[in-house]
């Protein structure tokens, strides 16, 4: 196994209480073909048996449709369905355990909202930086206090890897982080709570490819 090459442009990011009711793989495959390129599987109250059948279900569909697929939090989930990778907070395990866990080949990603923060990840060993909330969010309750563009372009200054703008962005704010550093945008509700999560998508990616000159 050699470590996947990302286009991470826009990451979906599952929400299974946002929904609407439709099924998150559903939901995720209108999402990949609308042009999400990373799937992030985080399930907030799920049992662990729960998120290894949503992962292996996920770990299909991502392979068969050319995506990465980033587990949330759950290092053991993300070993037992062969994800892509796995994102760790600043309350969760530290940067260098997990990388040690996972190995050299499994794609890393960590939470940071302070330039600090993002500097010891990669030190530690991340991929990438996953830097919010941007805006306010109603979609993470422990989302923080907002950085605000000013705080995202100065994490993005701080590292050499990807840095991926999280929390409260949908049209019209995914291009301003784009703008200021990102490397491209994860959302949730922007796109798992939209009547069509496949147009909702496309319009976001349309939106980032174009900030990015693509």
């Amino acid at each position: 196994m050699t470590k996947p090459a990302v286009d991470w442009a826009l990451t979906v990011v599952t929400d299974e209480r946002l929904s609407l009711g439709r099924p998150q793989l559903d939901v995720v495959r209108a999402a990949v073909a609308g042009g999400a390129t990373v799937v992030q599987l985080r399930q907030k109250g799920s049992t662990t048996r729960g998120m290894v059948e949503l992962g292996r279900a996920l770990r299909a569909l991502t392979r068969e449709m050319g995506v990465a697929l980033i587990v949330n939090d759950r290092l053991d989930v993300a070993l037992a369905v062969d994800a892509d990778g796995v994102h760790v907070g600043q309350e969760d395990m530290p940067a260098a355990a997990a990388r040690w866990l996972i190995g050299p080949d499994c794609l890393l990603g960590v939470s940071a909202a302070t330039p600090d923060e993002a500097r010891a990840a990669e030190s530690a060993g991340a991929d990438y930086v996953g830097v919010g909330s941007v805006y306010a969010t109603g979609s993470k309750a422990d989302a923080g206090a907002p950085i605000g563009l000013a705080g995202l372009a100065a994490v993005a200054e701080a590292v050499h890897i990807p840095v991926i703008a999280i929390g409260g962005i949908g049209l019209g704010r995914a291009a301003d982080c784009i703008r200021h550093g990102a490397d491209g945008v994860a959302v949730i509700s922007a796109i798992v709570s939209q009547p069509e999560p496949e147009i909702a998508a496309r319009a976001l990616r349309r939106e980032v490819d174009d900030a990015r000159g693509r």
